[in-house]
């Protein structure tokens, strides 16, 4: 039985819906040729406004013969729980890898359904705003964020930038994706430090 969701984590997780950024779909699948946000890209873009709302992000893993069963849940600081239901997908394998492939395919499927994400495909979304007339872009408010960005001597101050940057680009893909390569340099460079 689940339980109750508390008024807090309520408001705190709608909170932090409202500052989600996307899960852009960087990886391929070598089978099918296809593009897919993977487990790295899905928490990159939640658990930033989820912290900073107070809540941590735990995903449970339970005793499966078959595969794996993954509970995704939402703690906030003040102790209430949001438990996102389990979820079940089997091993194509009965080896370490196959396991492991379930795990994390589990893991970013469980955290998409508990948060509402959808992944965005950036070739996608570039293409199907192909009849857009113009962009609304303040290229030099975009411009300055980013080179703010370069400043930044924390991950902390990095995503608050970020973000602001990310919400300047005012959905326009080719300036997203400036924005989020911008950030993942600046992140490298922050982490080898």
């Amino acid at each position: 039985m689940q339980t109750p969701i508390g008024n807090k984590i309520a408001a705190a997780f709608v909170k932090s819906q409202r500052q989600f950024g996307p899960a852009l779909k960087t990886s391929t699948n070598p089978h099918f040729k296809s593009k897919y946000a993977d487990l790295a890209n899905c928490i990159e873009a939640v658990i930033g406004a989820l912290n900073d709302n107070g809540i941590g992000l735990m995903q449970r893993t339970y005793e499966c013969k078959d595969g794996v069963m993954v509970e995704t849940m939402l703690i906030h600081e003040s102790g209430e729980v949001m438990e996102c239901g389990m979820l079940h997908v089997p091993a194509t394998k009965m080896d370490a890898m196959g396991f492991g492939s379930a795990l994390t395919y589990a893991r970013r499927y469980s955290l998409l359904a508990a948060t509402g994400l959808a992944p965005e495909d950036d070739d996608g979304v570039a293409a199907s705003r192909k009849t857009e007339i113009k962009s609304t872009v303040n290229e030099n408010q975009v411009a300055d964020l980013m080179a703010a960005m370069d400043e930044t001597n924390t991950l902390e101050e990095l995503q608050k930038t970020y973000k602001a940057a990310y919400a300047a680009a005012n959905g326009d893909p080719a300036w997203q994706k400036k924005v989020i390569a911008r950030k993942d340099e600046k992140k490298t460079q922050l982490e080898v430090k």
